[in-house]
């Protein structure tokens, strides 16, 4: 399957500027594809979540692409990376090292065809990095990935020691769950962006999306 998955990603997706970062050419699943409304059993993928650029993400990818000093010369870590518009973002904005990291490989591979066609140098990983010190890193981004209370927990203690050892921590989030009032207490809210109709529509009816910095330490 890895090896067929450039020709079906390709066959599957569609380039598309319509989303909160135009300057980024993506190749995603629109509605006008047909995987779009296929049934799980038509689909040649599991779960072809990077095939969709998530609103977290698109905010995430706005702010760096508006606040280019936020990634320049640093040396940034795009945790759950998706499609990988995060990293291709803080690439553009001159970012020394930009890694794209996911623990699935189709991530991974979506992402170096996402970056060939914005024509800029991200390297990609499938490492776990979630609990690591992050030693090689200045700025870890974390785009919609407090989707699930127990998850949110682990992520929350471990980004809350990142940013205990300055290291910058951003969050792009449209409101979900698992970023509950006590830890937006910890935030430091940096943007917030209102998402297109056809976004919301596509996103089960958020209407904004926010990027925050993780300031305090303690969880």
């Amino acid at each position: 399957m890895l090896r067929d998955f450039p020709r079906l990603f390709l066959q599957h997706t569609a380039a598309t500027r319509r989303h909160l970062a135009p300057e980024l050419l993506l190749r995603l699943i629109t509605p006008a594809c047909p995987l779009w409304a296929a049934p799980v059993d038509r689909s040649p993928f599991a779960d072809p979540y990077w095939g969709f650029f998530w609103p977290g993400g698109q905010a995430a990818a706005r702010y760096m692409l508006d606040n280019r000093a936020t990634v320049f010369g640093r040396r940034v870590l795009d945790v759950g990376c998706g499609c990988g518009a995060g990293a291709i973002a803080a690439a553009l904005m001159g970012a020394t090292k930009a890694v794209a990291n996911d623990i699935d490989p189709y991530a991974v591979l979506a992402t170096k065809i996402n970056a060939e066609l914005n024509k800029c140098t991200v390297e990609t990983s499938t490492e776990d990095y979630i609990g690591t010190a992050c030693d090689d890193f200045d700025t870890i981004l974390i785009g919609d990935m407090f989707y699930d209370e127990d998850f949110a927990k682990l992520l929350f203690e471990w980004l809350s020691k990142l940013a205990a050892k300055d290291k910058m921590v951003l969050i792009g989030d449209p409101g979900r769950h698992g970023l509950t009032s006590r830890r937006r207490s910890q935030l430091q809210q940096l943007a917030r962006y209102e998402l297109p109709a056809h976004c919301r529509e596509e996103n089960h009816g958020f209407t904004e999306a926010a990027v925050w910095r993780l300031t305090s330490p303690t969880t």
